[in-house]
């Protein structure tokens, strides 16, 4: 069999496929063998009837091979898709060309493939990052907040500051002079925002026996004047920084252990966020480059359904219907395949520009690349390596895998390439996403190939998937 491509109109190919004679015989007659043995024709044996009586009861010889040909094309189709190492996103128009009557078979099978998208610009990508580092200011915050928790509360006699504790008499009347709110001695936080944030407003500066009036509109509600009185400022007087609270309020006998203990833990958290948000704003960097004109509308679609089909399987494991998701969210059936919707499109940008990526760079799969890939994969499902090969060939998959590896490829390219900075526009070093750098001796060496970090997840991790199912 021999399969030769050309592009035709939009973003489709022509394969033009063709069946030698002894491959044809070859279907024709197993198809023979297959009628025989299930015919019951009085006079003959199952699996002893002649050709030429299962021809004559099929309506003649033109008849068993037109329907030879009709259940044999899809493997045929398939077997020319991996041929020609096309990649179909929705299902092709097939045309018998030749050999419908006998010998040789040719037919085209004109299939819409992905677009080739543009992604200018994707060399000088810059990807802003949470800064991996701790700082001492960020420790002592930490600190202060542990002593919060034992601080006591002090009348100062200073006007009122954020963080102070106020106890007051407030009360509100909406427009018809109802009272929609009322509390005596009640302790309030400046700067917590737990009512009004024109209450935060009128209390920073104000002093005991003031007065305050205002009006606001709390959310959900019409406009209600509020008025409070002022009884007393209280300051948090947090307990002394020492040793001796370290070892009563933690597990170390100092301060300085606990300031050590907070950097490396802090570091770890925040090594993590950062690694996180590298791939996640770097793959959105990249998908941003891409027109969304030239995302095909059933790549969108059949992400769309692979995703509802995800939740569905996800919300079947916890004992949930999804009408139960729906009313537990106050979403309607629309409003959620709308949210996925936008999500599936963000998913085939992301998948598009990585094989555009790859294609401008270069990147290639080898034939050790794919098998080292399908070895991981049968063991995995269990199976001999070629039998998974011919499971892949023949369902057309094996440049869906191979695809895969060419979009890790580009991912990591991305990691690798993008210029790193922290939210006040400093650089960051690729040598503070390693983890070895989260503590001391830990993870030394899991990254000195020079690879970025956060890439080992391997071909179809969240680069993008669309469409493609790679384990049949």
């Amino acid at each position: 069999m021999r399969a030769t491509t050309e592009p035709v109109e939009g973003n489709k190919v022509r394969l033009s496929v063709e069946i030698d004679e002894p491959d044809v015989d070859k279907v024709l007659n197993e198809m023979v063998r297959d009628i025989s043995r299930q015919a019951r024709i009085p006079g003959f044996r199952p699996g002893k009837v002649p050709r030429q009586v299962l021809e004559a009861r099929m309506g003649g010889a033109g008849a068993l091979r037109a329907e030879a040909l009709r259940e044999a094309l899809p493997d045929f189709y398939a077997q020319a898709v991996a041929d020609a190492d096309v990649e179909p996103i929705a299902s092709p128009e097939i045309d018998i060309t030749a050999g419908e009557e006998g010998g040789p078979v040719a037919f085209d099978a004109v299939v819409e493939v992905r677009p080739v998208v543009a992604i200018p610009g994707y060399a000088g990508l810059r990807v802003t990052l949470p800064s991996p580092r701790v700082t001492d200011d960020e420790i002592e915050a930490q600190l202060d907040r542990m002593r919060e928790t034992e601080a006591e509360l002090v009348e100062v006699g200073r006007p009122a500051n954020d963080r102070d504790n106020l106890t007051i008499d407030i009360h509100a009347t909406d427009a018809s002079g109802q009272e929609a709110m009322g509390a005596d001695d009640f302790l309030y936080e400046v700067g917590s925002g737990r009512v009004v944030p024109e209450l935060d407003e009128e209390m920073r500066g104000a002093k005991v026996g003031d007065i305050l009036a205002f009006s606001a509109t709390p959310s959900g509600a019409g406009p209600v004047s509020f008025r409070v009185l002022v009884k007393d400022v209280k300051e948090k007087k947090l307990p002394e920084l020492t040793d001796e609270w370290a070892s009563e309020s933690s597990e170390f006998e100092t301060v300085e252990a606990l300031r050590a203990d907070l950097r490396e833990r802090m570091g770890k958290m925040k090594l993590v966020q950062a690694q996180l948000a590298l791939r996640e704003n770097a793959l959105g960097a990249l998908s941003d480059l891409v027109d969304d004109s030239e995302i095909p509308e059933v790549l969108v679609e059949e992400e769309v359904r692979q995703r509802v089909h995800d939740l569905n399987h996800r919300l079947e494991e916890q004992r949930i219907t999804i009408d139960q998701l729906l009313s537990a969210t106050g979403r309607t059936g629309e409003q959620l395949v709308a949210e996925v919707r936008i999500e599936a499109a963000q998913a085939v940008k992301a998948d598009l520009a990585l094989r555009a990526l790859a294609d401008a760079e270069g990147l290639a799969v080898t034939d050790e690349d794919l098998t080292s890939e399908l070895s991981v994969m049968a063991e995995r499902m269990e199976i001999d390596l070629v039998d998974l090969r011919d499971r892949l060939d023949h369902a057309g998959r094996t440049a869906a895998v191979r695809s895969e590896q060419k979009k890790a490829k580009a991912l990591t390219w991305l990691l690798d390439h993008v210029e790193l900075v922290d939210d006040e526009g400093k650089p960051i070093s690729r040598d503070e996403l390693r983890v070895d750098q989260g503590a001391e001796g830990e993870g030394e060496g899991s990254d000195d190939e020079g690879g970025a970090p956060g890439t080992d997840d391997g071909p179809g991790g969240q680069a993008g998937t669309t469409g493609e199912t790679t384990e049949g």
